[in-house]
C-alpha cells in the first residue's frame, strides 16, 4: 500500500507540478523588477472600452507599473494611445484620469500644444527654439490594439502576438455578447490592496475555493462552475446559473435575470471569464460585461483595476438584473481580498513551505507555468541573493535557448 504523500516529498520530480511558485518571488523587489520589464511592460493590458472615449477630445489617463499612458480619440474618430508625457520636459499632458479636452491638449508645465493626434501644433515661445518638426516632437505612440471593443496597450514589443490571435479560441462564444457596442456604466474604479498582485491572481485563477468562500456564488452557480487551463496565455471559467437560490440577492437576481434575445442556449445565464496573461480578465454575465486586472504597486501592494459595462438596450427586468449582479460581484471581490492577504502574508512564515496545489487548481499551476516560462529564475526553491536574480535569470534563459 502506498504511503501517503507528505510536504517532504513536493520537491521530488512526479510531485513538482503541484508546487507553485517559491514563496521568495511574492517578496523579491528584485524579482518584481524582472516581472515589470518582461511580463508588465511587454504584454497586453487593458487601458478602456471604446465607448469611454466615445468622442473626440475624450480620453482616459492610467499608470501602469511606472509607465503613463493616454488614450484619446482623435478628430478623425480614430482612438490613439501614446505616452502622456510631454515632449519637452516630460509632464504629464493631461494630469486628470478622465476627462475632454476642446481640439488640443495643452501641457500644464509651459504650455506645449499637441495635436489630437497626437502631433505637435507648437511650443510656446517658438522662437527660443529651433525649428521643430511636428511628428518627430509629437506624443510618443503606445502599440494598441481595439478588440472586441476593448482597448488594448502594451508598452514594448513583447512575446504575445495580436489579441485578436490570443482570444481566437473564445472570439466565435464572444461575438454573441456583441461587446463593441456596450456602454459604460459608472466608469473605471481603482482599490488598493495589501498584496502581492500574484496573489490576487492565485485567488482568481481557481474555483476550488468558491464552495466555502463565496456563499453567494456557490448558491448562484456553484454546482456547474469549472475552470480550464492557461493554454497560450489564454484560459476560460464557466459557470450556468441555478434554477433557485437561498440568498436574497441571489433569489431575486435568478428571478429577475431575462436573457437577451437570440443568445445561444448553453451561455443564456452563463457567468464566464476569459482571462489574458499576465494579469487581465473579461468577465460576462447576461446582462453585463466587465474587466477588470491588478498592476504592482510594490512587492506587498497592487492596484485593483476594472470598469462594467451594460448593453444599450435593456429591459427593466435585465436593468434589476445587473444591479444585483454587481452586488453579488462586489461581495465576491471583498471576499477574494481577505483570502488574498491571508494567502500573501503567509509566505512571510517560518512554516511556509511552498503550495500544494490540487487537481482542480490548474488555473494557478498553468499561469505560474508561463511565469516560469518566461522569468526560469522563479523555478528556484531556495531563494537567491538580490543581487543575483537578474544574473541567474538570464543565465537560466541562455541555458534554455531563450536568448
Amino acid at each position: 500500500m502506498n504511503r501517503p504523500i507528505t510536504t517532504r516529498d513536493i520537491s521530488t520530480p512526479e510531485h513538482w507540478d503541484r508546487r507553485g511558485l517559491p514563496g521568495w518571488t511574492y517578496h523579491s523587489k528584485a524579482f518584481l523588477e524582472l516581472e515589470i520589464r518582461e511580463i508588465f511592460h511587454t504584454h497586453w493590458q487593458i487601458a478602456c472600452h471604446v465607448s469611454d472615449v466615445a468622442e473626440p477630445g475624450r480620453f482616459i489617463a492610467l499608470d501602469i507599473c511606472g509607465e503613463r499612458a493616454l488614450v484619446l480619440r482623435g478628430n478623425d474618430g480614430e482612438v490613439r494611445a501614446f505616452h502622456n508625457l510631454c515632449r519637452h520636459r516630460g509632464a504629464r499632458v493631461v494630469a486628470g484620469e478622465v476627462g475632454k479636452c476642446k481640439g488640443a491638449l495643452v501641457c500644464p508645465f509651459h504650455g506645449w500644444v499637441y495635436n489630437l493626434d497626437g502631433t505637435l501644433r507648437g511650443a510656446a515661445r517658438p522662437d527660443s527654439f529651433p525649428a521643430l518638426d511636428r511628428k518627430e516632437f509629437g506624443l510618443t505612440p503606445i502599440e494598441t490594439e481595439i478588440w472586441q471593443g476593448f482597448v488594448f496597450i502594451r508598452f514594448s514589443a513583447g512575446p504575445q502576438p495580436s489579441v485578436a490571435e490570443l482570444m481566437q479560441p473564445f472570439a466565435a462564444e464572444m461575438d454573441h455578447y456583441r461587446m463593441a457596442d456596450l456602454v459604460p456604466t459608472e466608469g473605471v474604479w481603482k482599490q488598493v490592496s495589501q498584496v502581492n498582485w500574484k496573489s490576487v491572481r492565485d485567488v482568481d485563477n481557481e474555483g476550488y475555493h468558491v464552495a466555502l468562500a463565496h456563499p453567494a456564488l456557490q448558491d448562484l452557480y456553484g454546482r456547474s462552475y469549472y475552470d480550464e487551463p492557461f493554454v497560450n496565455g489564454v484560459c476560460r471559467s464557466f459557470a450556468s446559473c441555478n434554477e433557485n437560490g437561498r440568498l436574497w440577492s441571489v433569489q431575486h437576481y435568478l428571478k429577475a435575470l431575462s436573457p437577451r434575445d437570440q443568445m445561444p442556449e448553453e451561455i443564456e445565464r452563463a457567468w464566464i471569464y476569459y482571462s489574458l496573461f499576465p494579469n487581465a480578465v473579461i468577465a460576462v454575465t447576461p446582462e453585463l460585461v466587465q474587466f477588470y486586472q491588478e498592476f504592482p504597486l510594490s512587492t506587498g501592494e497592487s492596484l485593483l483595476r476594472g470598469a462594467i459595462y451594460r448593453h444599450r438596450e435593456e429591459t427593466r427586468e435585465q436593468r434589476i438584473a445587473r444591479a444585483l449582479a454587481v452586488r453579488i460581484d462586489r461581495q465576491t471581490m471583498a471576499e477574494d481580498v481577505q483570502l488574498s492577504e491571508w494567502s500573501n502574508e503567509a509566505m512571510n512564515s517560518s512554516a511556509f513551505e511552498g503550495f500544494f496545489l490540487s487537481d482542480l487548481e490548474y488555473g494557478v499551476r498553468t499561469h505560474h507555468d508561463h511565469l516560469r516560462a518566461i522569468l526560469p529564475v522563479a523555478g528556484l526553491e531556495e531563494r537567491p541573493e538580490e543581487e543575483d536574480v537578474e544574473r541567474l535569470n538570464a543565465v537560466m534563459r541562455q541555458a534554455a535557448g531563450q536568448l
